[in-house]
């Protein structure tokens, strides 16, 4: 389709082509441990992934993967020649919608949180579970990602993180996880470990004719398979960074709503640490 100009824009794992109407997402070729992108079958399985995964939220956003080609004329999206790449294809929507825009302007409003906490409830109501899926819940791994997070921080003290900040909050983590350890199994068979999002804050949602949940963890499942707990907070914890712990407060309480979590105000805290760590 004919199109007025195309804007890039980078992240540190995609580069973005923003057209009028259509998103174009080409993957780096970049291996950060916890995402490996490194090779063309890895690029595109994941691509794939990334439709089908965040089609469950977005099912209209998500128009497809595209194969890159390479001919003598130059590199192109139709017309023959090597395949060199795979871009997830995208509706764009409009950016003064997304909700960070939204907050920063003082243009969301109660309704908007409300709607919001209805979409998350209903998508975690309906999320896949499993036996592997369930394991994900479990002390000894959500003991792994922490110690994986505490480790690659180490380098960053004194830098980004004061020393005795990563003590203190290592040490409520470790005793959280010691006194309520009974809490960790009881969400599991409570039925809350479940395929999330992973990536529910403030910049992946957008109110537009509907409320989109956008750019969900498509990399790596250990990120996404997780409490739906865990899931909520990265956007509770979002609000509260943001200054408005009053529309935290109205989300959770019509997530409960939706849901019927009651449990969840157990593992909160826990979880909103790990977010904003």
């Amino acid at each position: 389709e004919p199109t007025t100009a195309v804007h890039l824009v980078q992240t540190h794992v995609s580069f973005l082509f923003l057209t009028d109407r259509f998103v174009y997402k080409i993957k780096k070729p970049v291996d950060f441990g916890f995402l490996n992108f490194t090779t063309l079958d890895r690029r595109r399985f994941y691509c794939e992934e990334e439709v089908r995964l965040n089609r469950r939220l977005c099912p209209d956003m998500y128009l497809g993967v595209i194969e890159i080609r390479e001919s003598p004329d130059g590199v192109g999206m139709d017309g023959r020649g090597e395949v060199i790449d795979y871009a997830v294809k995208m509706k764009r929507l409009p950016e003064e919608r997304m909700l960070d825009r939204l907050l920063a302007g003082g243009a969301a409003s109660e309704d908007d949180i409300r709607a919001i906490a209805r979409t998350i409830g209903e998508f975690h109501r309906g999320a896949e579970r499993s036996r592997e899926i369930d394991s994900y819940g479990s002390l000894e791994v959500i003991r792994r990602n922490w110690t994986e997070n505490f480790v690659q921080a180490v380098d960053f003290v004194s830098r980004t993180l004061g020393e005795a900040d990563l003590l203190l909050i290592r040490a409520w983590v470790e005793r959280f996880m010691e006194e309520r350890s009974g809490l960790f199994a009881e969400r599991v068979a409570g039925g809350f470990v479940r395929d999330c999002d992973g990536d529910i804050h403030s910049e992946n949602i957008c109110l537009a004719d509907r409320v989109y949940i956008f750019d969900c963890i498509e990399f790596n499942a250990r990120f996404r398979f997780s409490d739906t707990a865990a899931d909520l907070a990265f956007l509770l914890m979002d609000l509260e960074y943001r200054g408005r712990r009053d529309f935290a407060e109205i989300l959770l309480d019509e997530y409960r709503v939706v849901t019927g979590d009651e449990g969840i105000a157990g593992v909160l805290d826990f979880y909103r640490v790990y977010r904003a760590f």
